[in-house]
């Protein structure tokens, strides 16, 4: 077995606990570990893969499945008669592929705001709901009456600073929620009228007017978190996986604030790490005999405790204080569960996510926002017909 969590020592461990138990409760089959840090972990299994050396199970970040499917390092996985149904799962923590099961996850995240009650009083501002969120409107109004008040700089974060993925999943979302996408869904064949349509363009638009607003950075700092915690910014654009820390920080003046409906209602990324088996396992019934064992509702909650993610099933969150319905955190796995947008189920989805990142990065740095998602669907779509639409 394979994972990335060489340099995450909680994750790591409930592997581990998993690993014993199962070692432990038959004598047919041992699953062996090898952990790798997150950087280095997906290109060595591309290299793996490529020599046909990848061990029989390994993980993988959800929006990557498709693609390696699609370039075979992946077999279809039967977990049918588990302890936990898929049906009970978070629909964002289960990947099919061409209608075949690849991969399951035992935890998702959620995007959110924080900020801090007091704050948001203190200038009049509604503190919204998921029922009742804020509009487009009171969102860009809120900025305006912060930014106005003098005290934060940048009164919004969204994590400028970062790269890779999180460029994809933190501001699709708020694309998807002004009406585009990052690809045509119907089919997965082009770019073009929906990455640079006009709901698009309107996004990338508001995008880089928080720049030149001076409502957020163009680069964060290197701890947005802390730089929230510190009272910098006074609303932060971050994951559930900083929720319980804020709240221990904060107590009740900490306000966990669902995203904002732009026009095409709330919406947030969904899909993190999961668990498949390689194509090449020369043992599947082993494999998927660990898959299955692993399916037990105590390695949910497992998990989701070591981890501070959200538990895939209602069953585990429910073990899990403040997770569990009424509890502080509940909204969070309600987003999860009513809000989540997979990212694009195709094997063009790395390429993809690479070129709406460059052209993000380049609207905020001033670039004509319909050029550069111009740009960028026509190097998508170019990819998508030289890969012949990835068929097959």
């Amino acid at each position: 077995m394979w994972t990335h969590n060489a340099g995450n020592s909680a994750e790591l461990d409930v592997v581990k606990k998993i690993i014993k138990e199962f070692n432990a409760s038959q004598t047919t089959y041992k699953v062996k570990l090898q952990a790798f840090p997150q950087n280095d972990y997906n290109s060595s299994v591309v290299a793996a893969a490529s020599a046909h050396k990848l061990p029989c199970l390994l993980d993988v970040d959800g929006p990557n499945v498709a693609n390696w499917a699609w370039g075979g390092y992946l077999a279809p996985i039967d977990v049918s008669d588990s302890q936990v149904p898929l049906s009970d799962q978070l629909a964002s923590t289960v990947s099919r592929y061409q209608d075949k099961l690849y991969a399951f996850g035992f935890y998702d995240v959620a995007l959110t705001h924080f900020a801090r009650k007091s704050v948001l009083k203190q200038y009049g501002i509604r503190i919204p709901t998921l029922d009742k969120p804020w509009t487009k409107t009171e969102f860009d109004s809120a900025l305006a009456k912060l930014k106005a008040g003098g005290k934060f700089d940048y009164p919004l974060e969204m994590g400028t600073g970062g790269s890779g993925e999180w460029w994809s999943y933190a501001y699709s979302p708020q694309l998807q929620g002004f009406g585009g996408d990052l690809v045509n869904r119907d089919g997965y064949k082009t770019a073009a009228g929906t990455l640079d349509g006009p709901q698009a363009v309107q996004w990338a638009t508001w995008f880089r007017s928080l720049v030149t607003k001076g409502f957020m950075a163009k680069k964060s700092g290197a701890d947005p978190n802390k730089d929230f915690l510190a009272g910098k910014s006074a609303i932060q654009w971050d994951g559930s996986w900083n929720a319980a820390k804020n709240a221990d920080k904060l107590g009740d003046d900490l306000a966990i604030i669902p995203p904002v409906d732009f026009g095409n209602g709330p919406k947030i990324g969904g899909a993190s790490w999961q668990w498949a088996m390689s194509s090449s396992c020369s043992n599947k019934q082993g494999a998927q005999a660990w898959l299955k064992f692993s399916r037990q509702t105590k390695y949910f909650v497992d998990y989701a405790k070591a981890t501070g993610t959200l538990p895939a099933t209602e069953a585990a969150a429910r073990q899990i204080d403040g997770y569990q319905p009424g509890g502080k955190f509940n909204d969070l796995v309600e987003s999860a569960r009513k809000l989540a947008v997979v990212r694009p189920a195709t094997p063009a989805y790395p390429y993809i996510s690479t070129e709406f990142e460059k052209a993000a990065k380049d609207i905020l740095a001033g670039a004509d926002p319909k050029d550069a998602l111009g740009q960028a669907a026509k190097d998508i779509d170019t990819n998508l017909k030289t890969n012949n639409y990835y068929a097959g």
